[in-house]
């Protein structure tokens, strides 16, 4: 009996917690429900609210619409400063900016060279660096075969003072032109005719002859000391001429193409800032350099009181004339990285950016390929304050598109609630009331 008593017991007390559980699931499902209800409702009046008040503040707010263009009053304008040009045909420079380095005209770059072997007895010059005049004394050498020239010339001499007289019979007299003939192949050996006077007239050879310098300028390379033995053709000194020199510019591959001889060129040194020379290309180098992948070109600079050391670097800017081509200031464009526009003043006085196609950019202007027509005004400065306000407009319009969007897709009333989870709650496969009319 006590048994059955227990079972009973145990039985409603399980039936208890069931239909505790059930009530329980039904009062949640009617909380959801409420809450549900209400956030619709809530949404739909704070969505046309929201509306309503954006269309307000649309309505006031200066210098935007929702299309993304830019109204301004006149007011407006001087205070941001918005200033304009006319998008026109205008004539191109190509204009190129290049590295450089000053070298030697090589042109005017001599050497000394003896055309007779002998022996340096006495070096005049004797320093790398030093300046020589034109004519200049820069060695004296002692060569065996110049004693026996000038040995040769004085006894053409004594010969030609005799001419016409001779004691050994059948022997003719001296020629009149081997006195000529020895004084020529001293000439050819570069002894100067000074030197040549001073032998006949001492009447005895000169141990050594002197070498003079051809040019003025600058030692460069010595390659001798006193006392050493050179041959003939051997360099002995090597002197630049520096009241000119070149400036090589190192050319992109695509700036070499649009540069031609005899484009003006301004040269700034390094060592003189703010300074700059005028000077013209006077030959662009056939080869490209394989390392620096460059083409060097060649602008002649004067110099005088020699400034500009050989060894300089220096920047130099090119010019040169193009075709007429369709530009706008470069200070209308806006690149953004994917996208290229300006903003164009339209009939009605609305800022509208337009979409363009950027070609040359040269002295100030850029040439445009595509997107705008000659004659059109575009907005020269303060385009970023219009930038953010037509971007501001854009976004604007498309909150506005998402919001009407988002209002079309509300649950419908009745609907399955298969894929709405709240903070963990699953009610998968749950049939939602319909919602209460109003």
């Amino acid at each position: 009996m006590m048994k059955q008593l227990e079972t009973g017991a145990s039985i409603f007390s399980r039936k208890k917690r069931l239909w505790m559980l059930a009530g329980a699931a039904a009062l949640v499902v009617a909380v959801i429900w409420i809450v549900v209800s209400s956030s619709r409702d809530g949404r739909a009046k704070k969505g046309a609210a929201g509306a309503s008040a954006n269309q307000s503040e649309s309505g006031d707010m200066a210098g935007m619409n929702m299309s993304g263009n830019v109204r301004l009053t006149a007011a407006q304008i001087r205070e941001f400063g918005v200033t304009f040009d006319t998008v026109r045909m205008r004539p191109l420079q190509n204009e190129v900016r290049a590295t450089a380095s000053i070298t030697f005209d090589e042109t005017r770059i001599s050497q000394i060279t003896p055309k007779f072997s002998g022996f340096v007895e006495r070096l005049y010059v004797n320093a790398t660096g030093q300046p020589v005049r034109r004519g200049q004394a820069v060695a004296a050498l002692f060569s065996p075969e110049l004693v026996a020239a000038q040995r040769e010339l004085l006894l053409a001499a004594s010969l030609d003072r005799s001419m016409g007289q001779t004691s050994i019979p059948g022997v003719a007299a001296a020629s009149p032109n081997l006195l000529a003939s020895a004084r020529q192949r001293l000439r050819l050996w570069d002894v100067s005719d000074a030197e040549i006077n001073a032998v006949l007239r001492g009447g005895q050879p000169k141990r050594t002859v002197t070498l003079y310098s051809p040019v003025g300028g600058i030692v460069t390379e010595k390659s001798v000391v006193q006392g050493q033995s050179v041959m003939a053709g051997a360099p002995l000194l090597t002197v630049a001429d520096l009241s000119t020199v070149w400036a090589i510019a190192e050319l992109r591959e695509a700036d070499a193409a649009g540069t031609r001889v005899g484009a003006t060129a301004s040269v700034e040194i390094n060592a003189f800032p703010g300074e700059r020379i005028a000077g013209r290309i006077t030959y662009i180098y056939p080869t490209l350099q394989e390392q620096s992948r460059t083409i060097r070109a060649r602008v002649v600079l004067r110099n005088p009181g020699g400034r500009l050391k050989p060894g300089m670097f220096a920047t130099v800017m090119l010019s040169s004339p193009q075709a007429a081509a369709l530009t706008v200031p470069a200070a209308a464009l806006i690149e953004t990285g994917d996208r290229a526009y300006v903003f164009v003043q339209m009939p009605g006085g609305e800022l509208m950016p337009h979409d363009v196609t950027a070609g040359r950019r040269t002295s100030g202007f850029v040439e445009i390929l595509a997107g705008v027509d000659a004659g059109q005004i575009v907005v020269t400065s303060a385009q970023f304050l219009l930038d953010s306000e037509s971007n501001i407009g854009e976004v604007m319009r498309s909150m506005m598109g998402q919001g009407a969007a988002g209002a079309m897709s509300d649950m419908a009333p009745g609907a399955t609630t298969g894929s709405m989870n709240d903070k963990g709650a699953d009610l998968k496969g749950m049939k939602m009331p319909p919602a209460p009319r109003r």
